[in-house]
């Protein structure tokens, strides 16, 4: 995959940099503010993009606000942002603009290899991957039907939308695959959600239910 980097720590972007050559990736582009990263992925049309929340000048939310403005220009670039914190609003406003091909992960995720190569190549694919301490916090700051689901209906929920398909929800819960497909009838069930198809249908439903 060929990738752009926005991230102006130079220790990580060199670490991001050498774990994607290392796995066989292409990093055309890596940038320190908002506006090269905008420029960046018009001029190299990448595969996948990752870009830290907090930018220069202000180190507030410029790689989120420059993500989302190369999304208008390009509905289907895939973005998976990288942040210190859990910060809700910038989760959720992704999620808003359209979750095909979107990621946020926690920096320290990064250091686990095998995770942050597993997340970038689904959402370089279209799908969907929240570290599981976003969904732990976004599903903490939601009430309502989210308070009806069970300890274990909560756990395929949050699987569900870090973008695990069924087969995979039963591999890491230890359960069947038939047990996982009643879990999830059971919560589209309370939270009044259509029934959908599995994969990613499925995850966008479930962070169009977390957004709102």
């Amino acid at each position: 995959m060929r990738v752009v980097i926005a991230e102006d720590n130079v220790l990580l972007a060199e670490g991001l940099s050498l774990v994607l050559t290392s796995s066989g990736h292409e990093v055309v582009s890596r940038v320190t503010t908002g506006e090269d990263f905008v420029r960046a992925v018009a001029e190299h049309r990448p595969d996948v993009t990752v870009v830290d929340v907090r930018l220069p000048p202000s180190f507030r939310d410029e790689g989120v606000r420059a993500a989302l403005r190369a999304r208008r220009d390009r509905p289907d670039l895939p973005v998976l942002v990288l942040s210190q914190y859990v910060e809700g609003t910038y989760a959720r406003e992704l999620v808003a603009h359209g979750a095909r091909g979107v990621g946020y992960l926690l920096k320290d995720r990064v250091a686990r290899i095998g995770e942050f190569l597993d997340a970038l190549e689904r959402v370089a694919g279209g799908g969907t991957a929240l570290d599981p301490e976003v969904v732990k916090q976004l599903l903490a700051r939601r009430g309502g039907p989210l308070t009806t689901l069970t300890p274990r209906e909560r756990e395929v929920l949050g699987l569900m939308a870090q973008g695990y398909a069924n087969g995979e929800i039963a591999q890491r819960l230890v359960v069947t695959e038939r047990a996982v497909h009643k879990h999830v009838g059971n919560i589209f069930a309370k939270l009044d959600l259509p029934p959908g198809d599995s994969g990613h249908r499925r995850v966008l439903a479930v962070l169009a239910y977390l957004e709102g």
